[in-house]
């Protein structure tokens, strides 16, 4: 499934994008703050994109006009994520690379994974979170229309090998109806 919006295109991930990934996941400012170290090298990129970001409804965000991966989108499906144990119901997780920020990226490519979820996946509720200080992160969920939900004081960030505080947010269908087809 490839996906457009007006800037971007939303493609699914290929080992030969490991490069691109490995440009930008070695960031120290773009990874830790999602919960996940820097990349060391290519290797380490093409192992997360065979066993990470080579799954069903995660997508390479590029620029259009351009197939360079410049960040990453995914809807986590059920079995894939611990904020639902629902089949109708799924996570909203993204990153961008740093020379990225600040052009409104983002919320756009968020805002056609929302439509997909609700129009082409049948999903209810999508849910979302971010960590304490991940201001960014917190904008694009305030900016699509995302909801507070609750804040957990003891979330395990295992692959940063760290306790933070995490905020979960949420949109439901009906929510999303409001905020995009009125």
């Amino acid at each position: 499934m490839i996906l457009h919006t007006e800037r971007l295109t939303l493609r699914p991930w290929t080992e030969e994008d490991a490069e691109d990934l490995f440009k930008y996941a070695k960031d120290s400012d773009v990874g830790p703050i999602a919960g996940w170290p820097p990349h060391k090298d290519v290797e380490e990129s093409r192992n997360v994109i065979q066993n990470v970001l080579a799954v069903e409804e995660c997508y390479a965000i590029c620029e259009k006009g351009s197939n360079r991966a410049i960040g990453s989108i995914a809807l986590k499906l059920n079995g894939h994520t611990d904020m639902t144990e629902r089949d109708d119901e799924c996570e909203l997780g993204y990153w961008l690379g740093k020379p990225y920020w600040g052009r409104g990226y983002m919320p756009e490519a968020a805002k056609e994974i929302l439509r997909r979820a609700f129009e082409d996946l049948g999903m209810t509720t999508i849910w979302c979170g971010y960590y304490d200080g991940n201001s960014k992160s917190r904008r694009v969920q305030e900016k699509v229309g995302f909801v507070f939900h609750h804040t957990c004081n003891d979330v395990p960030v295992p692959l940063m090998n760290e306790i933070r505080v995490g905020h979960t947010n949420f949109m439901t269908k009906e929510h999303w109806e409001k905020v995009y087809n009125s």
